[in-house]
């Protein structure tokens, strides 16, 4: 068993509280990804499951066992970090084997390790070369060679892909989804990067500020955002915010004509949320909103259009190359009504 239970967790440094009463279930084989800002906590929640941080309170469960005050050994877990954390005059090969060697494993089952970690990573060619002599991608992957040896209960990556370019980071990506698969490994991931996030995850757990702000599968907090900030942290461009108000026919923002609809709550002030891609160009007279374009860029099969609503707002839309509306032109702008997120003023989802 290696389901991973976090309860009521919380940690403090001196007088700064950095994780706040955090309670989260990882299911055995599920591969679960820690997303948000810097300083939102993700990394130090991934630490003290790796019992590199203490807990100021709560536990924490791996298969059924309380291991919050156990050492980081003891844990049975596997971390793969940023910076690789490979010794430089070890090549590939000795690296692999270090921690085997130091648990004293006979060399005929570490050589068996071997081979099998090299066989999964594609690594066979590089097992006699120092890390000096790989990319930043053949790095990692030893890193993570090192880790699968161990036979963890769990992996834990924390932010493994940062260090590399955007190539690298896109073809990174696709090795370690195929690793889990084959591995079937329970799996805690921690990024920034939500493309990662929305790409690899079985399960998101969005996090601001040392709390939970929302947790469950990527299309859903994509197409079901709790709050505005899930609503604006996933998707890119980031999802269209606008003040508004229900009036008990339809939602008015100032300066436009109102966009008639069933009444959906007692008429108050909200923020209406739309995403760019669910927008579509009109005619000016014919749109639900209207403005000019102030930002136009191609993308090769899309392009993203900034438009000035007026009233300091400007929203992104998201349209096919072959459109291209000029600087300054007056469009309009139509969204279906399915399609809008309607968020309290106080940025709750309504």
């Amino acid at each position: 068993m290696s389901e991973i239970q976090i309860r009521n967790l919380s940690k403090s440094f001196g007088d700064v509280q950095v994780i706040h009463d955090v309670s989260l279930t990882i299911a055995e084989q599920e591969f679960c990804i820690f997303v948000g800002p810097s300083g939102c906590g993700k990394s130090t929640l991934l630490r003290l499951i790796a019992g590199l941080e203490d807990a100021t309170s709560g536990r924490i469960m791996i298969g059924g066992r309380d291991v919050t005050n156990l050492e980081p050994y003891d844990r049975q877990l596997a971390m793969v970090f940023q910076s690789y954390a490979l010794y430089p005059h070890m090549n590939v090969r000795d690296n692999i084997a270090f921690a085997l060697r130091t648990a004293k494993m006979p060399e005929e089952r570490i050589a068996e390790k071997i081979a099998d970690a090299a066989r999964i990573l594609q690594l066979g060619d590089y097992l006699d070369r120092k890390p000096s002599a790989l990319s930043g991608g053949q790095r990692q992957r030893v890193a993570i060679g090192r880790a699968i040896v161990r036979e963890p209960l769990a992996f834990l990556f924390d932010e493994p892909l940062s260090n590399l370019d955007a190539a690298l980071r896109g073809e990174t990506r696709v090795e370690i989804a195929a690793l889990h698969r084959s591995l079937n490994a329970t799996t805690i991931y921690v990024t920034h990067d939500q493309i990662e996030a929305m790409t690899l995850a079985d399960r998101i757990v969005v996090l601001k500020d040392g709390r939970i702000m929302q947790t469950g599968l990527p299309t859903e907090l994509y197409n079901h955002p709790a709050n505005v900030f899930v609503a604006q942290f996933l998707g890119s461009p980031k999802m269209n915010i606008m003040q508004a108000d229900l009036t008990g026919t339809g939602i008015k923002l100032p300066g436009h004509k109102e966009i008639p609809m069933p009444q959906m709550a007692n008429p108050q002030a909200i923020q209406l949320g739309i995403r760019p891609e669910c927008m579509s160009l009109v005619e000016p007279e014919m749109g639900q909103l209207s403005g000019r374009v102030t930002l136009n860029e191609f993308h090769g099969g899309s392009r993203t259009v900034i438009v000035d609503i007026g009233l300091n707002t400007a929203v992104a839309l998201q349209i096919p190359a072959s459109q291209s509306p000029q600087l300054g032109e007056s469009i309009g702008l139509v969204c279906n009504h399915d399609d809008f997120h309607i968020f309290h003023a106080n940025g709750e989802r309504l």
